[in-house]
């Protein structure tokens, strides 16, 4: 039944692929949404099926290359599948109102559909295939996938830098997979993750550089700093909902892979453990202070990603700390903490990017500097914004602060160990969790206050119809989740337990007591903000009785005796950053553009200024080198002169060199 399952899922997609190309433009979008409905509906059966019955195997043959191909489905898998899920489905429902304005784009929207469906298969697979070079091909068509979604509007010149920017970044991390994969064949003689895992425990010095690999070429799909320079640049020129699905579940297909080689590789996890707490650290630290900084809306949520797969990285260093120290307590506050914000995450980060896709669609604008007032116009937007806002800050009673609990309950319980550099490191990430999490709220403080409060700075054409149900309701659904995590996290108590128990042993008495009494803070957290809403609603409610009978009036707010209020007058987003800027100017330094103003022009009518905020990493680490690659092939221009005599001649040359080199060690072998 398991196998029939998953197979569909395949077969689905495979045969959409063929429809859709013979389908008219008014009932594409229809039949978009039924098949990713259908694939969604049977991929979280197969997960639900796994956390009921246990792990799910499947063998298929395969051929000569690949050898027998394993698909398994555990615990891990199944969450993954589900966070996917999800995502795709609120996805595509707001991509209905998002492409709305594009309808006549008849065969973009055919090519958006096809890979939609695509890319979702190729991220259920990714999840269950364990066999190496077919996980290569899977993950290349999500690759690819992901780049034909981002580069919706191809016709724009700064969306297909950043697609080809996201596809040449994509093939760095594939071939770095292909180099781990290849050397595990070459090694073990199979592509089965099991023999990888049979070898590292026999020749444990191969173990951590075939993990580094693993990891890099993981990294730069999640956004591991300093492989996250693709993020801020894909994010801004991708359609909304495509947004909300890459920060919600693509970067963390990365997360998914270095989870999964945490299980495969036989490592010493303390010493992983500690490397991944510092590359976490330095990846949210960055991450956030890129984030308050930032003035297009978009690529603001694109470095707050960057920030929360930092705090996702401390949970997997923390759960690794456990493994490797025989805490089980760290394993499954840390995992646990890590897997439950891989969760949250993708609710609150989707939740944001669709909310900034209406933004887009009401004022055709993503730069804070020239919005405001947006509540007035666009209300439902902004009090969505505004809940997305609270919950990735993670605060109470909202389900960032549960994912959050558990990291900053597992650091703080690590510290009990007797090791005082141990103690020292994971004092050093509990502050740097708690300046994330400050940062996170100057940011989100000023985003909300620039746009939605005020009045409008630039003015700014608003449509509200924007506000509509078809607008809101994808929203809607994943604030329903979000409030149902925060309030009642014990929901998740059951399969949480399960996912963890893949890195601890199931049967350890200590856990389960630690375990029990951590799920039981975690109930009495969810009640208590529970008792709080409640409160709040009744408070509000007694307010409202006891005024209904007298008269509103409404005044403008006092001005400080300020006669002349203008809009440019009020905060701007630059303005509100500029006291973080100053203070960290050696990492979030702006440049300054501006037009020199002629002396004898004393009241300029028209006049420019600009800031602009490299990415420290990409400005001095990552472009340089390039710059020196891109010089070195310069230099051999001249072979490619167009010419088909010099490419027969390449050709003939290429032949001769091989048959002497094969000569030559034929005969050497004799």
């Amino acid at each position: 039944m398991d196998k029939i399952l998953v197979e569909s899922i395949n077969l689905i997609a495979i045969v959409s692929v063929f429809i859709f190309l013979f389908l008219k433009p008014q009932k594409l979008v229809f039949a978009a949404i039924t098949v990713i409905t259908l694939q969604v509906l049977l991929s979280v059966t197969v997960a639900y099926h796994t956390f009921s019955n246990g792990l799910i195997e499947i063998f298929y043959d395969g051929s000569f290359i690949t050898g027998v191909i394993p698909v398994k489905i555990d615990y891990l898998s199944a969450w993954f599948i589900i966070v996917i899920s999800f995502t795709f489905i609120t996805g595509s429902l707001y991509g209905i109102h998002y492409l709305k304005k594009y309808k006549e784009q008849s065969s973009n929207l055919k090519m958006h559909s096809i890979f939609y469906i695509l890319t979702y298969t190729a991220l259920v697979d990714i999840c269950i295939i364990q066999n190496g070079i077919v996980f290569l091909v899977v993950w290349e068509i999500m690759a690819f996938g992901s780049f034909i979604l981002i580069i919706f509007e191809h016709y724009k010149k700064e969306t297909l830098k950043a697609g080809i920017n996201f596809l040449i970044q994509s093939h760095i991390s594939i071939l770095f997979l292909t180099i781990a994969f290849l050397w595990a064949k070459v090694k073990t003689g199979s592509f089965d993750f099991a023999a990888i895992t049979a070898y590292t425990a026999v020749h444990p010095k191969m173990a951590i550089g075939l993990f580094l690999l693993f990891f890099i070429g993981f990294s730069i799909k999640a956004g591991f700093v300093p492989f996250h320079t693709w993020l801020p640049h894909a994010h801004p020129v991708a359609p909304s909902h495509i947004s909300g699905v890459m920060s919600g579940v693509i970067i963390k297909i990365g997360v998914f892979g270095i989870f999964r080689m945490l299980m495969v590789i036989n490592l010493n996890f303390t010493i992983v453990g500690f490397f991944i707490i510092l590359i976490s650290i330095i990846t949210g630290l960055y991450g956030v202070m890129m984030t308050v900084i930032q003035n297009n809306l978009k690529k603001l949520l694109a470095y707050c990603s960057i920030e929360n797969i930092g705090i996702i990285g401390i949970g997997i260093g923390l759960g690794c700390l456990g493994k490797g120290t025989n805490h089980p307590s760290l394993i499954f506050a840390g995992f646990g903490g890590a897997l439950l914000h891989v969760l949250n995450h993708s609710l609150f980060k989707s939740l944001l990017f669709y909310n900034a896709g209406n933004v887009y669609l009401a004022t055709h604008s993503l730069n804070i500097n020239s919005l405001g007032g947006l509540l007035k116009s666009i209300p439902k937007t902004g009090y969505l914004f505004l809940i997305g806002a609270l919950a990735i800050c993670g605060l109470p009673p909202f389900n960032g602060f549960i994912s959050e609990y558990f990291i900053y309950r597992g650091l703080f319980d690590g510290i009990n160990s007797n090791q005082s550099l141990s103690n020292l490191f994971l004092l050093f990430s509990i502050f740097a969790l708690v300046l994330m999490g400050g940062l996170a709220l100057i940011a989100f403080t000023k985003s909300f206050g620039i746009i939605f409060l005020g009045k409008g700075r630039d003015k700014l054409p608003v449509d509200k119809t924007i506000d509509g149900a078809l607008g809101i309701i994808p929203q809607c659904i994943i604030i329903v989740a979000i409030l149902l995590i925060g309030l009642f996290p014990f929901l998740l108590s059951p399969i949480l337990i399960k996912t963890t128990s893949l890195f601890n042993n199931p049967q350890d008495i200590v856990s389960s007591q630690y375990i029990g009494d951590f799920l039981g803070d975690v109930k009495e957290i969810g009640l208590f903000s529970l008792s709080g809403i409640i409160l709040v609603v009744c408070f509000l409610y007694l307010r409202r009785f006891l005024t209904k009978k007298h008269s509103k009036n409404s005044e403008e707010t006092w001005g400080c005796a300020y006669v002349a209020p203008i809009p440019r007058a009020q905060y701007s987003g630059s303005s509100y950053s500029r006291t973080f800027e100053m203070l960290f100017n050696f990492i979030v330094k702006g440049r300054k553009s501006n037009e020199n103003i002629p002396k004898e022009q004393l009241y300029p009518e028209h006049y420019t200024f600009s800031t602009i905020n490299d990415d420290f990493w990409e400005k001095y680490i990552i472009t340089p080198p390039l710059k020196w690659f891109s010089f070195l092939l310069n230099k051999f221009k001249f072979i490619q002169n167009g010419k088909i005599q010099s490419y027969v001649i390449y050709g003939l040359t290429f032949i001769v060199v091989v048959l002497i080199v094969g000569n030559s060690k034929t005969l050497q072998y004799f």
